[in-house]
């Protein structure tokens, strides 16, 4: 095994070298989105790198308008027999009607999560440079900014700290006393700035909706939240009076940055002291420890594909290339580890999880509010977490999910009669559960089910018993009782939900368009998913047999797919034409992409009915959204189509990333950088169906290269080689004792048996013919 293990190290070796995984520009960041993102879960920053003036926007997590509140409308389940008799009497329009008078939470809309405020540090004698550079290291979480000013060198780091939970800004000059600036915060709303002591400067102030499209959430309050900058200068002098903090005359300065809120109580003043009194330590202890724990995720996985070096370009210039029409192997490199640093720095435990945005919003009133929804775009997020070796991000969205609970019992109860919990298409830090907006969008009562089903597969790639045990089983078995008390016998002995959509995609009826329906495929496709999940658990946990077998009896029931008049796969029961063809969501094929129900070797009528209808979603003129076209690399990759997966990554670089690598819907939407990145990894291992299946949809575009650590189903890692398209060599890192079925690249055969034992801490190694 040592010996093997040798050769495959230095099989890896003839091939190129790491790139780097710094992202870097000449000029300062002019807007938003192209600032350079930093984040510990909690804390983050976007750093735009000004001379004269450097400017740090900043968020903290729970800084949410709004509280919790019983939003449930006192009519719904009034309402809800006779919205389900039109339904089935082919009466949509009526139906949609009273369902959107009667079945809406109040208020219609969600609070929004709110920018924290903005950091200014102004500085003296600065207003020309040469040199600069502008840069991101992913690979330590470490911004920089370095230029020289009238003959002076001027150095500045920052970072987001997750073991000492502040921001880190060090400032440095090759001149003695070579450092001035004012330090002042501010904010849009709702807050007030104030010196305290010689070195410290307060933002404080409260999370409040103040538009109004808010109407209702103006009143109710919200997060109280203080951030505390302290500045730590060598030589020179600091004071601070009014609104702002001087520091002149410095050979260096280090600034630590707090804050914290009340949104699960505490005082913040308290907490912030609490930060900046244990981050009281020497930079370079600051520095180092910030790095030990980024490196000990980020560090966890390598992809390296053989290219030419190219140009040393900054980012920006690169992405514009490619946006012209050029091939980068290196920038999706890095589009690939750059989705994984956003997860390491935006979802850490003990956190929220990321929202539409992540960590990062600059605004009081952001797009969506920035909120959780929960049809795609959340669970999107979390796609990579498992395969790409960062499992404990995913953790955050496991507490959100046990938090609504007692929401989503309470909207179960009211709305729909029924037992165990419900969420619909969007909740908050306030684990709102009630539908939201209107019919369209928010009648969807999938949400819980769907992220239930992430617990699942944090078990199934990690094998803890324990989580299934102690976690996991309990959300998806309340989830499940919903559905037994929630669906209805369609007369023909088929269980359907409703009323539900297909989000967010209409249907046309009667000559109009519309969207509320019973049984859209979707839901059935998640339910039998979770029908299927809390089966095997209750039966690797020897538990619940009643409840085992109502959940069975419950599944044969589900409708059966159905194969539409064009060859596609049915979105809805009836055979609808679409409202509008060219959708952003492709819901139905849920199937295909996260879910295994539909696969190219295990179902291949259902498979090519599938690609059916994302070719002509597509041609229609489908995927226009960033986050829709990450969704469809994962499903070409599926598809096992290598080449149309890497066109369409190539389209999501082109048409929808932004200067500094953000994702764009437009506007900016973090869904689509994590999409992209689990699609990527997609493309290269796969282990649905049972077995570990090596690089199942290689483009031709990545002849030759090597990946190390992507984590398969079974909780094993797995270190792959290829070369001229063809796999070379492979090592299996197992972490329990598991029989695997192996599957060879398409056109190739493995030189050991396709099933294999394993056991923890043994790597197994492989090679193919």
């Amino acid at each position: 095994m040592r010996l093997f293990a040798a050769l495959f190290v230095a099989a890896a070796a003839l091939h190129a070298a790491a790139p780097s995984m710094t992202l870097w520009y000449r000029q300062p960041a002019a807007k938003w989105v192209e600032a350079m993102p930093l984040g510990n879960g909690r804390l983050g920053a976007t750093v735009f790198g000004g001379i004269a003036a450097e400017h740090l926007q900043l968020n903290e997590g729970t800084v949410w308008a709004g509280r919790q509140l019983d939003r449930n409308n006192p009519e719904a389940y009034k309402s809800l027999p006779e919205i389900r008799r039109l339904l089935f009497a082919g009466k949509v329009l009526e139906a949609q009607a009273i369902a959107d008078k009667t079945m809406i939470g109040i208020p219609r809309r969600l609070p929004p999560y709110q920018s924290l405020g903005d950091l200014t540090l102004t500085f003296s004698g600065q207003a020309d440079a040469a040199g600069y550079r502008r840069e991101l290291d992913l690979e330590t979480g470490i911004a920089r900014v370095t230029y020289t000013s009238g003959g002076a060198h001027f150095t500045r780091e920052y970072f987001s700290s997750a073991p000492d939970q502040v921001i880190v800004m060090r400032l440095t000059c090759d001149r003695p006393g070579g450092i001035s600036f004012v330090a002042n915060m501010t904010r849009q709303q709702d807050s007030q700035i104030a010196a305290a002591s010689p070195g410290d400067l307060l933002l404080t102030g409260q999370a409040i909706a103040r538009d109004a499209r808010h109407e209702g959430w103006g009143d109710k309050g919200g997060a109280r939240f203080r951030a505390d900058l302290r500045a730590f200068p060598e030589g020179g002098t600091v004071t601070a009076m009014g609104d702002r903090l001087t520091v002149e005359h410095a050979n260096s300065v280090t600034l630590l940055l707090a804050a914290a809120t009340d949104a699960f109580g505490g005082n913040p003043a308290d907490a912030c002291e609490k930060y900046l009194s244990s981050a009281k330590k020497p930079f370079a202890d600051l520095r180092a420890a910030h790095i030990a724990d980024h490196q000990k995720l980020f560090r966890r996985m390598e992809f390296v594909l053989d290219a030419p070096s190219g140009p040393d370009l900054p980012t920006d210039e690169r992405l514009k290339r490619v946006q012209a029409g050029a091939t980068d192997l290196q920038l999706e490199m890095q589009y690939f580890q750059f989705g994984r640093y956003l997860l390491i720095a935006g979802s850490r435990p003990g956190g929220l999880p990321a929202t539409l945005q992540g960590l990062w919003n600059d605004s009081m009133e952001p797009s969506w509010d920035s909120k959780y929804t929960i049809n795609i775009n959340t669970e999107m997020n979390y796609w990579p977490a498992e395969v790409c070796n960062l499992s404990e991000t995913h953790l955050p969205l496991f507490d959100l999910l046990e938090r609504t609970r007692e929401s989503g019992r309470r909207t179960a109860r009211e709305m729909y009669g029924a037992g165990g919990f419900v969420i619909h298409h969007n909740t908050d830090i306030w684990a709102h559960t009630e539908p939201l907006d209107g019919v369209g969008s928010g009648i969807w009562p999938m949400g819980a089910a769907w992220l239930s089903l992430h617990m699942w597969e944090h078990y199934d790639f990690g094998r803890d018993k324990a989580f299934l045990r102690d976690r996991a089983y309990a959300v998806m078995k309340e989830a499940t009782q919903f559905f037994l008390d929630y669906m209805v016998d369609d007369g023909q002995g088929h269980l359907l939900t409703g009323p539900s959509i297909s989000p967010e995609n209409s249907f046309k009826v009667e000559g109009k368009t519309a969207k509320l329906t019973m049984g859209p495929y979707m839901d059935t496709e998640i339910a039998r998913d979770l029908f299927s999940r809390v089966i095997q658990a209750s039966e690797l946990l020897g538990i619940d047999a009643d409840f085992r077998a109502k959940v069975t009896t419950a599944r044969a029931k589900l409708m059966p797919f159905k194969i539409g008049k064009y060859g596609q796969l049915q979105e809805w029961i009836e055979d609808y034409d679409e409202g509008e063809p060219s959708h952003r969501h492709v819901s139905h094929l849920y199937a295909v992409y996260p879910s295994t129900q539909i696969s190219v070797r295990g179902t291949p009528d259902l498979a090519k009915a599938a690609r059916t209808s994302l070719e002509r979603r597509l041609n229609a003129g489908g995927a226009r959204t960033g986050w829709s076209r990450a969704w469809v690399i994962n499903l070409w990759a599926r598809f096992e189509d290598g080449n149309q997966a890497h066109e369409n990554l190539l389209a999501l670089l082109r048409n929808s990333t932004l200067p500094n690598m953000f994702d764009t819907h437009p506007p900016f939407q973090i869904d689509g950088n994590f999409g992209g990145t689990s699609g990527m990894a997609e493309m290269l291992l796969q282990t649905q169906s049972g077995e570990i299946a090596f690089l199942p949809a290689l483009p031709a575009a990545w002849p030759s290269g090597r990946v190390n650590g992507l984590r398969a189903r079974g909780a094993v890692d797995v270190d792959l080689v290829w070369n001229n398209g063809r796999a070379t060599s492979a090592v299996l890192h197992p972490h329990i004792d598991a029989l695997y079925k192996l599957r060879a690249p398409k056109g190739q055969t493995l030189a050991c048996p396709e099933t294999v034992q394993l056991h923890a801490g043994r790597d197994y190694p492989i090679t193919f013919r």
